[in-house]
């Protein structure tokens, strides 16, 4: 089998840069979803929210993705589903597999990376205690509550303050759960503001700030959580301790980028955001292999998803054609307050007006500034009022001034406001 482009996810990116890659010429595309349909996690999100930015109006998970599905359709790009991707070389052959077409081996002039993220268990956080029936990820409790029709508990709580487990705590308690606590171990939430607001403050839900759990008792099914504050050094306090009588706890405690092919393949990963080290164009250290949505780092917004993907479906279809400038590259080194920023480096050649840099903080700060230096020359500078871990920053730096700078690399850093 050969096609131009084969994108790795059916997710809200894949379909995304599928569409986009079709609309800038390529005919020949492949879609591959491991799972029964397209649309990825969307499929089990039936709360609305969705769209705001891509389709000025309030969607659904699930209306969302039928968006991007019919235009897939609509446009006859093919896709596979219920097929797994075993490996993907550097050469960008796909090795694949379904009860259909049995083993094949497929050959791309290009590759998309777009196969999403995973939760993070509770191996890997290390909880103390026994390990009874009743704890899930708050994917998992989504899944069962909104797609298969099971109620996974009725007294709960909740570790973590991602916006997964806020959108499960407002959603148990419409299902008739009580949800007694939800409990973060930093002093800051995960979670975007609104779903604060609008998924705890709305129903009374209180948010445990610096705690976390330190015991959990139950032999068949889960009986009792205990927390407790924690110190600077997230530590627990003793004397600090609470116990809930609870019979499901929900971890919501962070989302990995699924990079296990991306590793096999030699790509470059990140370690800050455990996705691959990409430039302008959203393409890897691997030439013709691209990666968007949150496979490369994990967005706040599936808007954002969609508006990333597009971007490495149309540098997909100009590599595909050969209208890619080379060019020496610009490395994006990150200073004060920065946590991560993607892309990690550029060549400004290839930029049309200007680079798109989103990043992650890693505080809550007030009153700073933005500032983008070469060197010691602030390039460019933006106010910022507010900026938390949970909610993704973004900046564009137009052509022009990425064109004058005269070192290797620029700094972006935050400062205080008033210096």
């Amino acid at each position: 089998m050969k096609y131009d482009l084969v994108v790795v996810g059916g997710g809200p990116a894949g379909l995304a840069a599928a569409v986009e890659a079709k609309k800038n010429g390529i005919e020949n595309i492949l879609v591959i979803e491991r799972d029964k349909e397209l649309g990825g996690i969307l499929q089990q999100c039936i709360h609305n929210g969705f769209g705001l930015h891509e389709f000025k109006e309030q969607l659904t998970g699930p209306e969302y993705a039928g968006r991007f599905i019919k235009q897939l359709e609509e446009m006859n790009i093919e896709f596979k589903l219920d097929t797994m991707v075993l490996d993907v070389t550097p050469e960008k052959q796909i090795h694949a597999i379904n009860t259909k077409d049995g083993y094949m081996l497929i050959d791309a002039k290009a590759v998309i990376l777009a196969m999403g993220c995973r939760e993070r268990t509770r191996g890997a956080i290390s909880i103390p205690g026994e390990r009874p029936a009743g704890i899930f990820t708050a994917g998992t409790a989504q899944r069962y509550v909104n797609m298969e029709g099971y109620m996974v508990g009725k007294k709960v709580l909740i570790l973590g303050s991602g916006d997964i487990g806020l959108i499960m705590a407002r959603r148990m308690t419409l299902e008739g759960a009580k949800v007694e606590a939800v409990v973060e171990l930093m002093p800051f939430s995960g979670g975007l503001a609104r779903n604060i607001a609008q998924c705890l403050n709305d129903y009374d839900i209180p948010l445990y700030l610096s705690h976390t759990i330190i015991d959990i008792k139950g032999k068949d099914r889960l009986e009792s959580v205990t927390i407790a504050k924690v110190d600077e050094n997230r530590k627990p306090i003793s004397g600090t301790e609470r116990t809930y009588e609870v019979d499901t706890l929900l971890l919501s405690v962070g989302l990995i980028p699924e990079n296990d092919i991306s590793r096999s393949t030699g790509v470059e990963i990140d370690g800050r955001t455990n996705g691959a080290v990409v430039n302008e164009m959203m393409q890897t250290n691997i030439d013709g292999i691209f990666a968007c949505g949150n496979v490369l780092h994990v967005h706040d917004l599936v808007d954002f998803v969609s508006a990333e993907a597009r971007k490495a479906g149309v540098a997909a279809s100009k590599y595909i054609k050969g209208t890619v400038s080379d060019g020496d590259y610009k490395e994006i080194k990150n200073g004060f307050g920065i946590g991560y920023t993607v892309p990690q480096k550029f060549r400004a050649n290839n930029i049309d007006k200007s680079l798109e840099v989103f990043m992650r903080v890693r505080n809550i700060y007030h009153d700073m500034k933005l500032e983008v230096k070469d060197g010691d020359n602030v390039i460019m500078s933006i106010k910022k009022p507010h900026v938390a871990p949970g909610e993704m920053e973004k900046i564009m730096i137009p052509k022009v001034i990425l064109e004058k700078i005269q070192g290797n690399e620029i700094t972006v850093e935050l400062v205080r406001g008033d210096k």
